[in-house]
């Protein structure tokens, strides 16, 4: 047990404190909701009532998708794109998809490569990209679960303040759409590019998105 959880404690620590995250939020924006409700004269509702809410649905998933969405645009970036001195960079003279040698797929692979890195055809195409298009999925599902959400969202609003409802396809070109989902696409690409050019010149002792803290600040792709 104790070699398990050594062994996987990353995942570990992210899924807990995700949870406990997403449990804090769904408090204190039921808290919120009902507070709002009470100060226009509309019903309270109950937490579970909350949880399946297109308010706390909207809200949760407009987070999901820009952070899927920086993870999608940083993975296929770093295919090509490089950033001198930056660990979160492949070497100056290594941008492009690299070989079947230097991937170790096909003839290249060892018994402990992947299946379906072994094998040829679109098995081996699927598997090559199978992060990216899963990121991409994932992004496109958590966009549209925003959009309806939001719509409905919205219009509940619009219904309490007397005023006309709008189609899903009027909302997703509206102000109030796209203003919820760029605040949050400019805080992910800030935080993705300070990482890359801050770790050019600063260190984290022991961090693998780090460099080691003697190397030098023009080394490339080098982890600590």
């Amino acid at each position: 047990m104790k070699k398990a959880l050594r062994n996987n404690g990353l995942s570990l620590f992210f899924g807990l404190i995700f949870l406990l995250a997403l449990l804090g939020q769904a408090i204190t924006g039921h808290a919120l909701y009902n507070q709002e409700q009470l100060t226009a004269g509309l019903e309270q509702i109950s937490f579970a009532q909350y949880l399946v809410s297109s308010n706390f649905a909207v809200d949760v998933s407009e987070n999901w998708q820009s952070e899927y969405l920086q993870f999608l645009l940083y993975i296929f970036a770093t295919i090509w794109l490089v950033q001198k001195g930056s660990p979160e960079s492949k070497e100056l003279n290594e941008p492009g998809p690299e070989s079947d040698k230097e991937q170790l797929v096909g003839e290249f692979s060892n018994a402990k490569s992947p299946k379906w890195a072994r094998v040829s055809g679109w098995r081996r195409t699927v598997y090559s990209n199978s992060l990216g298009l899963t990121m991409g999925l994932i992004f496109v599902l958590s966009w549209l679960v925003q959009s309806i959400a939001g719509n409905s969202n919205y219009n509940q609003e619009q219904i309490q303040n007397f005023q006309q409802p709008v189609s899903w396809t009027e909302y997703i070109v509206s102000p109030e759409f796209w203003n919820r989902t760029l605040q949050n696409w400019q805080s992910e690409f800030l935080a993705v590019g300070s990482m890359v050019v801050l770790s050019i010149y600063l260190r984290q002792r022991g961090s693998p998105e780090s460099k080691p803290v003697g190397s030098a600040h023009d080394d490339t792709g080098t982890t600590g």
